[in-house]
């Protein structure tokens, strides 16, 4: 087992916040097996990777020498998490939390070690915990620090109403850390008011409180918005190959590196490496090609990965898709040709104007890659396949004038 620091420096990689890292510092010291969780309500049947951000770093914690808990939440999927909602939100049925949770147990061991996680479902306790015991936990926490949730906060101001049992939730979640004498909790940073929930119900209840850890929302392929199904701005951990890898693809040249950070199993060293290789004038294109090749192998098979990335070079590098694609050869004077003006010159674009309208709107892409930086610049002495919306497309050859 590695030593405190080296420890806490890989825990700390992509955390958002750890609630305190003294406490955690010092339980580490100790040498002992601590129990880690993470909770998971199981309101849509397959995971995406944004799920994965705190997956992986319960595998980060089963390095570490750590026992793992993927708690799934079948009885509070039934209340519903009212976490950064603006309405009460529609608990789930029985049955479909059920089915739902059956998918989960079976997608998690793509990232985490089967003999070093244990499963538990919180309706094994909370079945138990008659209307009795409901009211003594909720005995334990008053409405004006519910209302301390932001969330809360701004519904009851605007006069959106806040149901009696959406105050059950937190407790709950909270009340799971007393039932499994968790030693440390993952969740987003969406969840912090929860995860210090437990923390209060565990001293309550005589335990020492667990250390609360958060993660980053990780965000969609849009850059903005969390990855979401509903925002269809996901990339689902069943996703086919070739769609994984089109999708890791297109994401932007800057969220990139938050995928990696989140994400890759890579040591941070190395990526650091990447960011100075691109630096030095390496193709962002060939490093995403490593991140894309290693999520879907990580999800398939690494035969599976690399066939996704020779289709999609073919697909956009070698002109396999479509196969009528015109070809242009344009004349620069320098060495370098503004997008722009590939645009207008080879017939995608009416104007430059109109051209960095379609690049705004993220619709042009060069050898596959979304094209973002209205001023770039593409190198004279190359070939091109540039593609403006869905059937647009000119393989460019670029020229320098003297040629």
């Amino acid at each position: 087992m590695p030593g405190v620091d080296e420890a806490l420096q890989l825990i700390r990689r992509g955390a958002e916040e750890i609630l305190v890292e003294e406490e955690l510092r010092a339980r580490l010291k100790e040498g002992k097996t601590l129990r880690v969780k993470a909770g998971f309500d199981p309101t849509a049947p397959d995971l995406h990777l944004g799920h994965t951000v705190l997956l992986n770093k319960l595998r980060q914690f089963q390095e570490l020498g750590h026992e793992c808990i993927f708690l799934i939440g079948d009885f509070t999927g039934m209340i519903g998490d009212p976490t950064g909602k603006n309405v009460t939100r529609q608990p789930l049925s029985r049955d479909e939390v059920i089915e739902n949770a059956r998918t989960y147990e079976q997608q998690i061991y793509k990232m985490l070690e089967p003999e070093k996680t244990l499963v538990m479902f919180n309706s094994s306790w909370m079945n138990d915990l008659d209307a009795a015991g409901m009211i003594q936990l909720a005995a334990k926490h008053t409405v004006a620090r519910m209302l301390e949730r932001d969330d809360f906060s701004k519904r009851y101001r605007s006069g959106q109403p806040i149901a009696i049992h959406e105050f059950l939730y937190p407790l709950v979640q909270g009340y799971d850390s007393v039932a499994l004498k968790a030693d440390i909790e993952l969740g987003g940073t969406d969840q912090k008011f929860n995860l210090l929930v437990g923390r209060e119900l565990q001293r309550e209840y005589g335990q020492r409180p667990q250390v609360v850890l958060t993660m980053p929302i990780l965000e969609g392929l849009d850059g903005v918005q969390k990855m979401s199904k509903s925002l269809n701005n996901y990339i689902g951990i069943t996703d086919a190959p070739g769609d994984m890898f089109g999708k890791l693809m297109s994401i932007s040249d800057e969220l990139m590196w938050r995928y990696f950070e989140l994400l890759s199993f890579r040591p941070m060293a190395e990526i650091e490496q990447y960011k100075k290789d691109i630096a030095g004038g390496a193709n962002p294109r060939d490093i995403k090609f490593l991140l894309a090749e290693e999520i879907v192998a990580r999800f398939h098979t690494q035969g599976e990965a690399r066939q996704a990335r020779e289709s999609f070079i073919a697909r956009f590098q070698k002109g396999a898709v479509p196969d009528d694609v015109e070809e242009k050869r344009l004349v620069s004077p320098g060495a370098a040709m503004p997008i722009s003006l590939v645009l207008k010159e080879a017939g995608l674009s009416a104007s430059t104007s109109e051209a960095r309208r379609n690049i705004r709107g993220g619709g042009v892409r060069v050898d596959g890659q979304r094209i973002e930086d209205e001023t770039l610049e593409l190198q004279a002495g190359k070939t091109y396949l540039v593609q403006k919306g869905k059937r647009h497309f000119a393989r460019v050859t670029i020229d320098h004038e003297s040629t």
